[in-house]
């Protein structure tokens, strides 16, 4: 009888397993299926904008463009004037320093280094029209550039040095009448090209990904899901969901797998184990940089050569420069594999004005904070760009050099091509004071990776982390991981407990068969 409920029971349990790996394998199933669905539906214009009689006429200048849409889109423009788009900063908390306005007004990076002093150019990629070194632009409403997010006819550009000023030629008539929901190509003309040319700054966000195969990216494929931006990084009252950590320094208002893959996306509770630590990209994004390569050193030591007295520029086998008069050497790679950090959604910046310490460490200028014994930290790629840049020695501070100007003789280094004026103009830009001297010191940028996600099938496998050798967890050392580590306490205290449990299983065993044997001879007498 106790055989039979035992049977029974067991029987029960595999019948309960296997009927809730059904249910999961369905939930998951559904759950895509919703997803699916809900991106084949492409949003349709509700309006007609070629109708509207404030749209059909010649403007004179963007910024009248600027006045219709205002006139019928009434207070949009305050919503977009309080925007870090518009602004360039945010306010951000800081452990350490507080409270503080963060973006682009006042921390260093290591590709064109900084945008004060240097707005007429910088400004290509900025949401208005007319930027100069005193931010006149942000105080006037119609220097908003509505038709940078909302052209639909991907013929607006913005002209190069002109403050954010679009291209002379355009016919913004027909532009204002086929406006709606920014598109790829409308938030790509900025942030693909980002630090000067294709795939320079990110690794993950280049010109492939305008039209890209869903072999590069299984969301944004034309053959595939054929998502746009703002479908995860969703807006309200003009505020974009997501942060980039080289502007950021707070785990708040951010774009996540999560929001629609939920916290356990797996069938297999053993993957859904893992994303308590690991983070979605880690696995789902084996390489970046897929179709064109991305810049991962800049040396700006060895810009101001000259040929003939004239600037030059080499190219890499792979057309990419090599060497730039203006910029300096540069190293490029293609299908990178991320490295990996602890991040908890904080990180810290380097501001201008900052000192620096210890001159023989590489200088990170945006460290991102996390350990495994953070709760909230998990393990992400990021590409590190490492770089060369200007530094003086006496007070010990990044130089953020003066690099653009109309003219020969302003103390610009793409013109004049000497450190000392352009160190010495660029400070003054900012108010910081410039010893004189200029030397070169290694610095660092964390950049994490979260676009070109490959399919389920091209994820990671396992034994590229769980390895001995070469593993690509192999720099995160704070943890123990099985089939990677090796601890004597472990291993030889994992040793004596299968010996003693074979053994104790021996030892019972020989008891009850030598017990047995006693009980029969008994029986026998």
């Amino acid at each position: 009888m106790k055989k039979i409920v035992l049977i029974l029971a067991f029987l029960g349990l595999a019948i309960l397993l296997a009927a809730g790996s059904l249910l999961r394998k369905e939930s998951e199933a559904t759950t895509l299926m919703k997803l699916k669905e809900r991106y084949a539906k492409k949003p349709v214009p509700s309006v007609n904008h070629a109708a509207f009689p404030s749209l059909q006429k010649v403007f004179a200048s963007p910024q009248q463009v600027t006045a219709a849409c205002i006139a019928c889109h009434n207070q949009r423009h305050t919503e977009i004037m309080e925007s870090n788009h518009w602004n360039w900063e945010r306010e951000e908390y800081i452990a350490g320093r507080g409270v503080v306005y963060l973006g682009k007004k006042n921390a260093i990076n290591n590709f064109c280094i900084g945008t004060r002093g240097n707005e007429r150019s910088c400004a290509k990629c900025h949401i208005g029209y007319g930027m100069d070194a005193q931010g006149e632009v942000y105080t006037d409403s119609t220097n908003i550039d509505c038709l940078v997010c909302h052209d639909n006819t991907d013929t607006y550009a913005k002209a190069p040095e002109k403050g954010g000023a679009p291209i002379p030629t355009l016919d913004l008539r027909a532009i204002a009448g086929h406006i709606g929901r920014p598109r790829r190509s409308n938030c790509g003309v900025c942030h693909f090209f980002g630090g000067g040319g294709n795939n320079v700054k990110h690794g993950d966000l280049e010109m492939s990904m305008f039209e890209p195969a869903a072999a590069t990216d299984i969301h944004m494929g034309t053959d595939g899901m054929n998502m746009v931006c703002v479908d995860c990084h969703q807006t309200e009252r003009h505020v974009i969901a997501g942060k980039l950590y080289s502007l950021a320094s707070t785990n708040q208002h951010r774009a996540t797998c999560e929001q629609c893959h939920t916290e356990t996306p797996h069938t297999d509770d053993i993957l859904n184990e893992h994303t308590r630590k690991v983070a979605c990209q880690s696995c789902h994004i084996p390489t970046y940089a897929k179709d064109n390569a991305t810049k991962m050193f800049w040396d700006w030591s060895t810009a101001g050569r000259l040929r003939n007295g004239e600037p030059f520029v080499e190219e890499d086998t792979m057309g990419n420069h090599a060497y730039m008069s203006i910029k300096g050497t540069f190293q490029w790679a293609k299908d990178v594999t991320p490295e990996y950090v602890w991040f908890n959604g904080t990180a810290s910046h380097y501001l201008l004005g900052d000192k620096v310490g210890d001159t023989t460490q590489t200088l990170v200028l945006n460290p991102l904070r996390g350990s495994y014994a953070d709760v909230a930290s998990k393990i992400i790629p990021v590409k590190v760009h490492r770089a060369r840049q200007p530094f003086d020695p006496v007070n010990r501070i990044l130089i953020q050099p003066k690099l653009y100007a109309d003219a020969k003789g302003e103390g610009a280094f793409w013109l004049d091509f000497d450190w000392s004026t352009a160190a010495a103009t660029g400070m003054k830009d900012v108010n910081l004071p410039f010893s004189g001297k200029t030397t070169f010191i290694t610095t660092a940028m964390n950049w994490p990776v979260n676009h070109m996600v490959a399919s389920k099938q091209e994820t990671v496998p396992c034994g590229e982390c769980h390895t001995r050798t070469n593993g690509r967890l192999a720099g995160l050392t704070d943890f123990y991981m099985p089939g990677r580590d090796y601890s004597p306490l472990v291993d030889t205290g994992g040793t004596w407990l299968l010996l003693l449990t074979v053994a104790g299983a021996v030892i019972h065993g020989s008891i009850r068969v030598i017990l047995a044997r006693k009980a029969h001879r008994r029986g026998d007498a």
